[in-house]
């Protein structure tokens, strides 16, 4: 079992009212788990938005800067991406 450690926390009345919720639903045994949870998935959301960064952002970033020419101009992507949004509505029909 990891070592635990006695914190006192303020929170705003709506999110206090919303752990208190999730308690009495029986969703979670305590406060603390509550806490605990919610603390997790912060954890994982920003591990998930760190690897989007390294493998998605980062690569097109330094294919960008390695030739400019390259780029597509705001107003040719948003025809672009408005022209498959139209063909995926037509296609789903």
């Amino acid at each position: 079992m990891q070592p635990k450690r006695s914190l006192q926390i303020t929170l705003p009345d709506e999110l206090a009212e919303m752990v208190a919720m999730k308690v009495a639903s029986g969703e979670y045994a305590s406060e603390s788990d509550v806490i605990r949870d919610g603390l997790l998935s912060l954890v994982s959301r920003d591990a998930s938005l760190e690897r989007w960064l390294k493998d998605d952002v980062a690569p097109v970033y330094d294919r960008y800067k390695a030739d400019p020419a390259k780029a597509v101009s705001l107003e040719d992507a948003m025809h672009h991406l408005k022209s498959r949004i139209a063909d995926h509505g037509t296609k789903s029909r």
